[in-house]
Order: C-alpha cells, then sequence, then structure tokens
C-alpha cells in the first residue's frame, strides 16, 4: 500500500537532486501517478534527462534511456527477430521499450518511422514484432523530450503521437538565483550524496496502488461538466465570443477530456483532497492542451498562440460553483 506521504518524500528528494523546475517535478509525478505519457519541451541542460532517471531509481523501477538520433531504427527500440545459428531459429530479442519507465530522448531528432512505432507502445502497451504481440510492463510509461522545433535536424512529431502524451511541459530557463544553488551544489558534490538516500521511496506496485486510489476520486456532475466545456471550447470559441470564429485550426479530441479528468485527479491527491474542483482542472489545461490544438494561420496573423488561447478558454468558460465550494464559502 503507498499513502500521500510517500509520495511527498518522493518529491522532497527530487527537489534535492533538481533545484527549481518545480512544475516538471509535479508533472513527473502525476504522469507516473496516472500512468499517462509525459512531453518535456526546452533547451539542453536543463535537467529532463536527470529528473526522469532520478525518478526511476526512487520508485525501483527499471529504467531505459533511448537517445534518439536520425539513424535509429524502429527495430533498435522495439526489438528485433535474430536468426540462432545453433537452432536455426529466429528468436525476439526484445529493445529497449520493454521497461517500466523508458526516456525518450531528443525524441523529436529521430526521423518520422521510428516515431511512428512509438504509437502501439504508447497506445495499447504492447509491442507487435514477426507477427506476435508482446505486453510490455503494468507500469510503463514514455518520458520523452524534445528541442524547440527551430533548432536544426528536428522532425516534428505526429498529429496521432501528440495525442498519445497526456502532458506537454514547456520547460524555461533556471532564475539567477536558482543557477548560482545549481553551481553550489556541483562543487559541494550534493548528487552523491543525495544517491545514497535512495534505499528507499517506492515501488513499482506502490505507483500502481495509488494510481487506484486516484480512480476512486471524486469527481462532482458540475467538475465532469466543466472537464467537458474547457476541452469542447477548444472547437466552438465562437460560441464564447464571435470575434474568436477561425482562431483554432485543431481542436482538442475527447483524449483530451480523459487526460484532464485523469491529471486534475492526480493533482488533487497530491494536495491532499479526495475531490476533484474546478482549479484542478484549470492547473493541468494547460499542459493537456498545449500539444493537441494548432492556432490556425490567421489566428498567428493576429498574434495568438496555443498557450494564449487556453488563457482566453480558462477565461471564457463559466466556472461552476460546486457543493464543497459553497461549503467552503458558508
Amino acid at each position: 500500500m503507498s499513502t500521500l506521504n510517500d509520495f511527498e518524500n518522493l518529491k522532497t528528494h527530487l527537489q534535492k537532486v533538481i533545484v527549481g523546475q518545480e512544475s516538471l517535478l509535479e508533472r513527473l509525478m502525476i504522469a507516473m501517478l496516472t500512468g499517462g505519457h509525459l512531453l518535456l519541451e526546452g533547451p539542453p541542460g536543463l535537467a529532463k534527462t536527470t529528473a526522469v532517471k532520478t525518478l526511476a531509481e526512487a520508485v525501483k523501477a527499471s529504467f531505459q534511456r533511448i537517445q534518439f538520433t536520425p539513424d535509429l531504427m524502429p527495430g533498435d527500440v522495439m526489438g528485433s527477430d535474430i536468426l540462432d545459428p545453433q537452432s536455426g531459429q529466429l528468436n525476439f530479442v526484445k529493445g529497449p521499450i520493454f521497461n517500466e519507465i523508458v526516456l525518450a530522448d531528443e525524441i523529436n531528432r529521430a526521423p518520422p518511422k521510428v516515431q511512428s512505432a512509438l504509437l502501439e507502445a504508447m497506445a495499447e502497451k504492447q509491442v507487435t514484432a514477426g507477427g506476435k504481440t508482446r505486453m510490455l510492463p503494468d507500469l510503463f510509461i514514455v518520458m520523452a523530450t524534445q528541442n524547440p522545433l527551430e533548432q536544426s535536424g528536428t522532425y516534428p512529431l505526429p498529429e496521432a503521437q501528440l495525442d498519445r502524451f497526456m502532458l506537454h511541459v514547456v520547460l524555461d530557463y533556471p532564475t539567477d538565483e536558482e543557477e548560482l544553488e545549481i553551481l553550489r551544489r556541483d562543487r559541494s558534490h550534493h548528487f552523491g550524496e543525495d544517491k545514497e538516500q535512495l534505499n528507499a521511496f517506492l515501488t513499482p506496485e506502490m505507483v500502481l496502488s495509488a494510481r487506484h486510489k486516484i480512480s476512486e476520486q471524486y469527481v462532482s456532475p458540475e467538475v465532469e461538466r466543466y472537464i467537458v466545456d474547457l476541452t469542447a471550447a477548444t472547437r466552438k470559441l465562437e460560441k464564447y465570443d464571435a470575434s474568436l470564429a477561425g482562431i483554432v485550426e485543431i481542436g482538442a479530441s475527447p483524449r483530451a477530456t480523459l487526460s484532464l479528468l485523469h491529471s486534475a485527479s492526480a493533482y488533487a491527491w497530491l494536495q491532499g483532497r479526495d475531490f476533484v474542483t474546478p482549479d484542478d482542472a484549470i492547473a493541468m489545461l494547460p499542459d493537456i492542451l498545449r500539444h493537441r490544438i494548432r492556432v490556425s494561420f490567421s489566428g498567428r496573423a493576429q498574434q495568438w498562440t496555443e498557450d494564449s488561447v487556453i488563457a482566453e478558454i480558462i477565461k471564457r468558460v463559466p466556472v461552476p460553483m460546486t457543493q464543497t465550494a459553497q461549503t467552503a464559502a458558508q
């Protein structure tokens, strides 16, 4: 069994290893607690890889980092049949995807064929090769990093694959004070000390137990409707203001609605609550929608971005007065 205190201890440990990046650490935990895949975007050197590796170590999960490069082949990720010279039989050798936490580093440096090869694994938690389907571990999640698309040698991810990621977190450079702390920690070799304390926080079984608890979080009918309204607004912005018509070229799918529900439930649980509020949905909405909507050409001409559209949706969609909020107000 796992408790909230176990995950609070985990977050404390992550904070000892990673300076700042509060949103990143929280989103890493939410992805793990929901079984959702996570896409991290930001320039190199922001501790994306270190954070994911530290998380895997702390939950005693099998971990594999895959460095995506332009010459990577699908078999390098999924595995392939290898001829045994002694028996003359083809034996399947599992690829690095067969781990509980997989870090797909610089995923947008690999060609589209390799990116697409991840689709079945991410969507179905299984791999089909040589006519046989093999299941991936129960805990299986992909945490991918990508560099901004403006950088040379990058390929945009297919929309179908982007939709498989529950969260898309965009990272920025640390503040001057945070960077100073990074420098001091490096000089005093604190990273080595932290790793000695890893004996243990969690196990994959404890994570799966927490996932079950989160699936039982109470969500009122009003909050359910609000979650649906938030994602549906991406497909009919003109409902709230006729001048917004045509700004969004591609709206969010129902998978976004499910992702918002699951992530808001995990966010609420980490706050120590057994119920979900509209604020939980609002907190998770940017990371849920950012990669699932596309601003049209005319929208960009009017200086709209995906993030500004999401902010407008939060402002326009009426927030329900739930029973919990009414009780607090009284």
